[in-house]
């Protein structure tokens, strides 16, 4: 796998800290949008959140850190055919490969149903793996539009390889409440009328946890660049804040952030999509510092 992706490289770091060997994260993009059922352009996602991550300041106030220290490399795009499954596979691949050479993963889309392949290859090297969902819709049809790895498929997809805990649902059809844990879920109403039960979002998930973040989490007040925007969401520390409990509490071993649907004439989400990144990063490798 070629080492560096120099066409719009997370962070435009320079190349001592962007390097395939001395990284230890490793950003890939994974540019498919072929199951999206409303707005399509997820594509071109990963491409508009590198330019964006250019143009921000490395150095993290609330950790009080500069993680791009630690190595950050963008792998070239996963080649992503027609064919959905097919998608998940090739993803899988990709992301198993670098976990084989020891770099944490963070996978950029793209549409939701990338997360398949991902938790798949962590999955695969940390067996006792749960799932956190941040995301405004429940995802847990069986089967939608002929494939069971649509994006509306794809918690239901996870969900048969490891136990996951859902949070910001406020979008589901009626079909899906036969396979809703809602013991697991925290639902977005929940979030804004009654302080957040971090017991039980803690007590739900095992020691290693993979996130995985469909940015319709986001209110599309501070965040519309969506395939499928869904009103009642979250702002940005809302959001920051779980994660930081969560990071602080578990071993998070990789991450995704989905669904960036880039509008031209506005690049605020384009950015905040990058940034988030930074800061998972950011409250991960100062955990222990």
């Amino acid at each position: 796998m070629l080492a560096d992706f120099t066409n719009g490289a997370y962070g435009a770091l320079e190349k001592q800290y962007s390097t395939y060997k001395s990284a230890r994260i490793a950003i890939l993009p994974i540019p498919y949008d072929g199951t999206s059922t409303w707005q399509k352009g997820a594509n071109r996602g990963p491409q508009a959140l590198l330019e964006a991550s250019a143009n921000m300041e490395l150095y993290d106030i609330e950790t009080n850190s500069e993680v791009y220290r630690q190595g950050i490399v963008t792998m070239p795009p996963v080649e992503c055919p027609a064919n959905p499954a097919a998608v998940a596979n090739a993803v899988e691949a990709s992301a198993s490969q670098l976990l084989d050479d020891e770099k944490f993963v963070v996978g950029i889309g793209g549409e939701h149903s990338i997360a398949i392949g991902l938790v798949r290859a962590l999955h695969k090297r940390y067996p006792n793996l749960s799932v956190l969902q941040l995301d405004a819709h429940s995802d847990l049809r069986p089967e939608y539009e002929h494939s069971s790895y649509n994006h509306a498929c794809v918690m239901a997809r996870i969900r048969e390889i490891c136990p996951i805990f859902q949070a910001g649902i406020r979008s589901m059809d009626v079909t899906e409440l036969p396979y809703l844990q809602k013991e697991r879920v925290l639902f977005a109403h929940e979030w804004y009328n009654q302080p957040i039960d971090l017991e039980r979002v803690l007590n739900s998930l095992t020691d290693e946890v993979y996130i995985t973040i469909d940015l319709d989490v986001f209110d599309p007040a501070f965040f519309p660049s969506t395939g499928t925007p869904e009103p009642g969401g979250l702002d940005w520390y809302a959001v920051n804040n779980l994660l930081r409990s969560v990071i602080e509490r578990k071993r998070v071993v990789a991450f995704d952030v989905n669904e960036l649907l880039p509008n031209p004439y506005n690049k605020a989400p384009d950015f905040l999509a990058a940034k988030l990144v930074y800061r998972i990063l950011s409250m991960i490798f100062s955990k222990d510092n």
